[in-house]
């Protein structure tokens, strides 16, 4: 049995390497979340507290989660960037 799949015109095609970036870029906003509520970035006063400090502790969080997800983090960007692709070529 013989099974077709339509290719949709390459024009149509995700740029894999934008995507890839992409899902990474969102998996990393999810970790940054789950970070946060667990309690990293919490601001300690040890840099006299206040506003800078919270906006500071804020970019650190995303940064580290950034590099979690760059490093293979949970999973989840490989998850999405390989559903969207199916989704793409199915079209």
């Amino acid at each position: 049995m013989k099974v077709h799949m339509h290719v949709p015109p390459a024009h149509n095609l995700p740029d894999r390497e934008a995507l890839k970036s992409a899902t990474v870029e969102l998996e990393a906003t999810f970790l940054a979340e789950m970070l946060r509520s667990g309690g990293l970035g919490k601001s300690s006063g040890a840099l006299g507290g206040g506003v800078g400090e919270e906006q500071f502790s804020s970019m650190l969080v995303m940064q580290q989660a950034r590099q979690i997800a760059r490093a293979g983090g949970i999973g989840l960007s490989e998850i999405l960037f390989r559903s969207i692709l199916e989704q793409a070529y199915e079209e």
